[in-house]
Order: structure tokens, then sequence, then C-alpha cells
């Protein structure tokens, strides 16, 4: 797997420009003045100067969809740039686009079946399966080949995502405002609106179709009874308080 994500990482370098990059852009357009001169200065300084090591480990890419927990009708596309920390656990930023105004929605923690056994079954309700988002085509990996895409695929399919979105620009909230939100990805034909996917598939000249059927060798696995915990009813979700959660005062 090591090996695999090498090649990933130097085919993503080389074809996510012509493939996969800069075609979505940002939902919001955020108020404040436009940068100065001396910011630009600053920033072009920092871009040469300044050590990134912990940024230059995401590199693998991947487009999919996402819904807040407890409605589904509440639907978003997501850019994900994702590391993966070891064979078990991988960790992503989530954008709402891939271009240069891109803003930072959220985060997604990524465990294999292995790793999810072993949460405690409470924290498994907070976690969605990505078994039907690779099998229907709706998560792609833009920009590298065909069979380097198609193995991602086979290591994600059994496995589990906590998200968190923070900024909400499908809102066009133009601002980082209200509760952070859990999110869900979705599990059956139907529940993701159309619309979505065919805008997605249009920019990346894809067709989830034609990905679907390219996965039917991929194996479904068998999904943990405790994710997708929404389709019980079983809904976390943020609320904001005045109240001062006593795990918080306790470590003071």
């Amino acid at each position: 797997m090591k090996h695999f994500m090498i090649l990933l990482n130097v085919a993503g370098i080389l074809l996510l420009a012509a493939c996969g990059g800069d075609n979505t852009p940002s939902k919001v357009v955020s108020p404040g003045d436009e940068k100065t001169g001396k910011d630009r200065l600053l920033n072009t300084g920092a871009d040469l100067l300044q050590d990134k090591t912990p940024l230059r480990q995401f590199n693998a890419y991947l487009d999919g969809f996402h819904f807040y927990n407890g409605n589904i009708d509440a639907q978003m596309e997501a850019h994900h740039y994702v590391q993966q920390l070891n064979e078990d656990l991988y960790q992503a930023i989530i954008f709402d686009g891939n271009g240069p105004d891109a803003k930072i929605m959220g985060i997604e923690y990524i465990v294999t079946a292995r790793l999810f056994k072993t949460l405690p079954e409470e924290e498994k309700k907070l976690w969605h399966s990505h078994h039907y988002e690779v099998k229907s085509g709706t998560l792609t990996a833009p920009g590298i080949p065909a069979a380097a895409e198609h193995a991602l695929m086979e290591k994600l399919v059994d496995t589990y995502g906590k998200t968190i979105h923070t900024w909400h620009t499908d809102q066009h909230r133009d601002l980082p405002v209200g509760a952070p939100m859990v999110m869900m990805g979705f599990t059956k034909d139907g529940q993701l609106h159309p619309e979505l996917l065919a805008a997605r598939d249009k920019r990346f000249k894809v067709s989830a179709a034609d990905i679907k059927k390219r996965r039917t060798d991929i194996p479904l696995p068998a999904v943990d009874p405790m994710a997708d915990a929404w389709e019980k009813g079983e809904v976390r979700q943020f609320v904001i308080t005045k109240e001062i959660d006593s795990a918080v005062t306790k470590h003071k």
C-alpha cells in the first residue's frame, strides 16, 4: 500500500492540473478588503521561507458528497485532500472547491473496518460508511489513472468516516458562523440530488454511471450496523449552549 500511495502522489501531481483541479470555484465571496501589497509580499516571503511539512503530506484528492446529519435534503459537494497516516487511518481537509479561492469546510477522519470495530458503540453513531459512495461511482479521485483510482477505491470501500463541517458555504454563509455540524454520507440510490451529481460529472468530464460499472468487481463489504445511525433515527448533532461542559471545567 505504501508503494501505491507513492505512485498515487506522483500521478496526482502530474495530472491534477489537467484533469482534476481548479475547475470548481468556492460558493461564497467573503467580506473584507483586498490584500494589500504589503500582505502579498509577506505571503510570498512566507511561502518561500517557511516549512510546510504537514501540508505536503496531503497527497490524494477525493471528490464526493455529504449531507447534514438529520437533514438529508441539505447536501453539498465536498473536495477532500487526504493524508494516509498509516495502513488503517487517514485524515482529510475538506474544501468547497478546488481552486485558489476554496474555503475550508471541515475535516474528515477515515478508519478501516478493523479500527472501526474497536470504537465504543455510541462513538460509532457519529461515523458513516463508504461502501455506497465507492460502489455507486459518486466518490471519485480526479486526475489519476483509472487503475490507480480503482486500487484506491478497493481500499476505501470498507472504511468509515467521521466528518465535521465548520463553514457551511452551501448555505451561502460568507463567514464561518454557526455551530459545527456532523455530516453523513449517502447509502442508497435516490438519496443524492441528481443535479448535484450531474454538475460534478460535467465539470470533471466523468460519468458516475460508467464509474459504477467499472467498480462492479469491487466486493461489497458487510457494514457495521452501528454506522450510518441516521438511517435508524439515531441522529447525533452539535448544539450551541451557554452551559459550560463539565469536561471543560474539569481540565482547567
